[in-house]
């Protein structure tokens, strides 16, 4: 009889081990911080190409946001002429493209 209950309380640990609910990793968005220096050399090639393409000076071109996504980052502006543009940069802070708003 002892070992009866001995075995059921065994099996009764067994089952309530196999139902536990597992701990599942959580992911998270990588959150690397870009530095000062590239951030500003950033908005500097997206003046520069915002003046080339509206054919202004660098200094009449206004960045005014700047977003990070998974793979990429954003600064958006305009121009004295109120022109909005996007300038797009990959992960490493190399320049992808200039878009008109």
């Amino acid at each position: 009889m002892m070992m009866k209950r001995v075995v059921s309380l065994f099996l009764l640990l067994m089952l309530a081990g196999c139902s536990a609910p597992q701990e599942v990793p959580v992911q998270k968005a990588q959150q690397g911080k870009i530095s000062p220096e590239r951030s500003l050399n950033m908005e500097a090639l997206c003046k520069d190409q915002a003046a080339r393409r509206y054919n202004s000076n660098a200094q009449k071109i206004n960045v005014i946001g700047f977003e990070r996504f998974q793979g990429s980052y954003e600064l958006r502006g305009y121009t004295a002429r109120k022109e909005g543009f996007v300038c797009s940069f990959d992960a490493d802070g190399q320049f992808l493209h200039l878009s008109m708003r």
